[in-house]
């Protein structure tokens, strides 16, 4: 395959951040210029499919393809041909269960895409092209990501660096990364970092009061959060709440007017509802089982889209209870719980 600019898409958060930044100081001494794009899931299949008919080399980070008929492209596209490496380097367990045997994609669903590529990178054999000087200095802020992707805990500064993500955004984070690799942070970034997890300690106050909760879903309106609360704040819910919900939504209008709902869970349920609710046109969606997002269009209503996540829940419930349960067991079943 002829090689032609090497186009780097990756996510918003900071796993594709730091898998952007990794790619690209790893490449940029040989495979000068490199294009990079951050976005969300709603994006990748046309980015894909664009870059498929410019001829360009794509590395696609921690996102996969939302419709069957991208990755159909792909398989035409390589079938047959002998990669230098693959495409795509992701972690999710629905990509992997669904196309992990493919060769122009690499999963690991055990660490974050950023050290999926990175572990890759530095494997025999592949990468000899790499900046070997750049990836050992970014090793550190590779396992920060890590943690930071997983729920790990085990990195307090994880959580300074989900903070100036959100307050650089995500291009004005890799734009320091491009710059200064290190995972230290100097005085003036550590001191914003700690002044916003201090507000954003205090938003979180005002989300729990205003959490509607129905059963065991829990869902926030939009404008309460701001962008890089979702998962700390889906953290203090599900983990240090007494009698938490099993799924925590938060909305978000985004600017097209589409919605977005991110989801937490603590047992693979909000992936389990993203696999039930998208349909690749109207609903879009993707993510880990207990760290998924759903794509609703504008005309939906907060209404419309709780109902929604609420069938989903009881849908796989009801699949999850058993052959032998009857539509009579399920009814009385509801029943003594409404009693």
């Amino acid at each position: 395959m002829e090689e032609g600019i090497l186009h780097v898409i990756s996510h918003t958060d900071l796993d594709g951040i730091t898998a952007a930044a990794v790619a690209w100081h790893a490449n940029r001494r040989s495979r000068w210029p490199i294009k990079v794009t951050l976005c969300g899931y709603g994006e990748v299949d046309s980015l894909v499919a664009y870059g498929l008919s410019k001829g360009e080399d794509l590395l696609v980070l921690d996102l996969f393809c939302q419709r069957q008929e991208t990755v159909d492209m792909l398989d035409r596209a390589f079938d047959g041909v002998e990669l230098r490496r693959p495409l795509f380097f992701d972690h999710h367990k629905s990509t992997m269960e669904k196309y992990g045997n493919r060769s122009w994609l690499k999963v690991d669903t055990s660490m974050c895409a950023a050290k999926v590529y990175y572990s890759w990178l530095l494997s025999s054999g592949h990468g000899e092209e790499a900046d070997v000087e750049a990836l050992a200095e970014m090793r550190e802020l590779v396992e920060t990501a890590n943690d930071r992707d997983l729920w790990l805990g085990e990195r307090p500064e994880s959580r300074l660096w989900q903070a100036l993500v959100t307050l650089l955004g995500p291009h004005g984070a890799l734009m320091r990364l491009s710059v200064n690799r290190s995972h230290v942070m100097d005085a003036g970034e550590e001191r914003a970092a700690r002044e916003f997890v201090t507000s954003q300690d205090e938003r979180f106050k005002r989300a729990i009061s205003s959490l509607d909760r129905r059963g065991d879903l829990a869902m926030l309106d939009d404008g309460i959060l701001e962008f890089g609360d979702v998962s700390d704040f889906c953290g203090l819910v599900l983990d240090r709440m007494d009698n938490p919900p099993e799924v925590v939504a938060v909305l978000a209008r985004r600017q097209g007017g589409d919605w977005a709902v991110s989801m937490r869970s603590r047992s693979g349920l909000a992936g389990r509802m993203v696999a039930l609710l998208k349909d690749g046109r109207k609903v879009r969606g993707g993510g880990h089982d207990d760290a998924a997002a759903l794509y609703f269009p504008a005309h939906f209503s907060r209404e419309q889209i709780f109902s929604s996540l609420a069938a989903a829940m009881n849908s796989h419930r009801e699949s999850s209870m058993g052959v032998g349960m009857t539509i009579g067991d399920i009814l009385k079943g509801k029943l003594g719980q409404d009693g």
